[in-house]
């Protein structure tokens, strides 16, 4: 679909809209994709359209900027060998005491347990999402979606029908869970869109469609807009979102602050600067999130090939009671409630097995209980679940273990975090199951994402994005600093891991049902050797896939079966 300057055949343009053309509006969207005309219709308006190409030209040399000087620190801190530390540029902001984010609208302040990495394009669970006593829905196009086309449309389209009521047997959107729109990240473009000869970034056309189309009925219904956002590294970033928020509500006719949002700190760029981004943000912050796996990867993103960051086995001496991890989420908390924002913890991603009296149940319960009453010992106001099953046991416990709506009394006094506390790195080595599991999950995750699926069941848990990131960016990094297994003295080699995975494809492969599924399997095997193997540490594995010629051609034959290495149907 191809837009000109004069729109002769289009529909009706709204005066609102049109008025504030001053040029040509030159935009490619590709057609719909199959199955999805009648949602593609409803999408793409004229006026949507209209909306999309000023919102994307207005900000995408900003976008650009902000991707760039990414790179710039990274040059940086690699030529220079210099660690990050907290900004003097920026030391009034942190010193002034007297700023507060503004307070959160009344569906906010009690979200004890969101439910998390819900891609919307999976109807059926979408639907058992809204009709869950969960207090809020991570409604996720990133790290747990994949994003094609047809993903894209579906899931949007599926907001949409939340929004204004259109699922038989859910509740009013004023009633149901909250939801928490999930755009993706930076690194991600959007390539069936095209606006003024450049692929549209994909926040940008994921915002720009759930603003359009859901905004004012969430925010008239006292339900919204909320967002999550990924992957921010650094106040600048904020900075450019909080300058979209602005844009977005002026042209849609919101108050000032209308839309909340809370950022993910999942760089550890980002953790030096977490009071920052929450002063870029403060007229729309609903606060910060901490997450384990993200920000473990972020370490090896940023300074992988210095051997003194070598992270260890995540499986055996990666959890949030490491000095690194504790230490962040204590400063998040702190640094949150000091301002009046609320402060989320990270997402269980262990599953309830079916049988509620047997003791793998139990011992499934006791853990997830474990490391959920860490963060609300921390002071956190609400965490994630994946497990529809784990919502009341984590509301019950919540109510048991704190007093209110939320934390913000706890104000965590007693923390002093310093960057040798955030920059710590645990002691531990690499064990070969560990090697394994990682190079599994990389595996798996890479045909998911050839499968059309953002996510998917392994050994008792959710696998997505995040803990691919850390799985692949351990591999390359031990093989990097030729790292010797706990087990056995055997160095993690280019041999070692690629006969590792060889053994990995044989249990795998018996999960597969078709020639088609085994030769997909073999495909992610072969991309995910690729990607650890590579002299240079590729920044994101899911810029990698989505700009890979492989995953592209897999978008004209969506919605293909995955391996099913884990399938808890009872759960979805």
């Amino acid at each position: 679909m191809l837009f000109t300057t004069c729109l002769k055949n289009c529909l009706s343009i709204s005066s609102s809209i049109s008025s504030v053309l001053t040029g040509p509006v030159r935009m490619e969207l590709s057609p719909p994709p199959s199955g999805l005309e009648t949602e593609y219709k409803t999408l793409f308006t004229t006026e949507c359209l209209l909306l999309l190409h000023e919102l994307i030209s207005t900000f995408d040399e900003e976008v650009d900027q902000v991707l760039r000087l990414r790179v710039s620190r990274k040059a940086h801190l690699d030529l220079s060998g210099d660690l990050p530390n907290f900004l003097e540029s920026t030391a009034h902001i942190r010193r002034d005491p007297a700023w507060r984010v503004l307070p959160v609208p009344p569906r906010l302040q009690r979200r004890h347990v969101d439910i998390g990495d819900l891609a919307p394009c999976d109807t059926q669970r979408f639907i058992k999402a809204l009709q869950s006593p969960a207090q809020g829905i991570q409604v996720d196009f990133d790290d747990g979606n994949c994003p094609t086309y047809y993903n894209q449309v579906k899931g949007i389209y599926n907001v949409f029908k939340a929004v204004h009521n259109h699922f038989p047997s859910v509740p009013h959107i004023s009633r149901a869970p909250v939801l928490m729109l999930r755009p993706r990240a930076w690194n991600i473009v959007e390539h069936n869109l095209m606006v003024e000869g450049k692929e549209a970034p994909g926040p940008l056309f994921d915002f720009g469609l759930l603003m359009f189309h859901c905004g004012k009925t969430l925010f008239e219904n006292k339900s919204g807009p909320f967002f999550y956002l990924s992957k921010v590294e650094s106040f600048m970033e904020a900075r450019l979102w909080n300058n979209i928020f602005v844009w977005t509500q002026h042209k849609l006719g919101l108050p000032l602050g209308s839309i909340k949002a809370t950022v993910l700190i999942e760089n550890v760029l980002a953790a030096f600067e977490m009071e920052e981004i929450l002063y870029e943000l403060r007229e729309h912050s609903a606060g910060l999130n901490c997450g384990i796996w993200d920000y473990s990867a972020s370490f090896v993103n940023k300074f992988g090939h210095r051997q003194a960051f070598l992270l260890p086995d995540r499986s055996k001496y990666v959890n949030m009671e490491k000095r690194f991890l504790r230490s962040y989420m204590d400063l998040l908390v702190q640094t949150c409630h000091r301002r009046g924002a609320l402060a989320t913890g990270g997402m269980a991603a262990l599953l309830l097995p079916q049988e509620p009296i047997s003791d793998s149940h139990r011992t499934v319960l006791a853990t997830v209980t474990r490391l959920k009453l860490l963060e609300i010992n921390a002071g956190v106001d609400g965490f994630m679940v994946y497990d529809l099953s784990l919502i009341k046991p984590m509301q019950k416990l919540f109510k048991l273990h704190t007093e209110g709506d939320n934390q913000l009394h706890q104000l965590r006094n007693d923390v002093t975090v310093t960057p040798d506390d955030l920059l710590s790195m645990p002691s531990g080595g690499v064990t070969l199951y560990g090697l394994k599991y990682n190079i599994a999950v990389g595996v798996l995750f890479i045909n998911a994402w050839l499968s059309a699926k953002g996510h998917f069941f392994y050994r008792g848990q959710v696998e997505d994005s995040a803990t691919a990131e850390i799985s692949r960016s351990q591999v390359w990094q031990w093989i990097r600093h030729q790292t010797k297994l706990e087990d056995d003295s055997r160095m993690v080699s280019r041999w070692l891991v690629t006969d590792l995975t060889k053994k990995v494809m044989m249990e795998l492969m018996v999960h597969c049902h078709s020639v088609r599924a085994k030769q997909r399997l073999q495909t992610a095997a072969d991309m995910f050797l690729e990607v650890v193997l590579k002299r240079d540490f590729p920044e994101f594995i899911t810029t990698y896939l989505n700009q890979d010629h492989t995953f592209l051609s897999s978008q004209s034959t969506e919605q293909v079966d995955a391996v099913d290495t884990d399938m808890p149907l009872s759960k979805l």
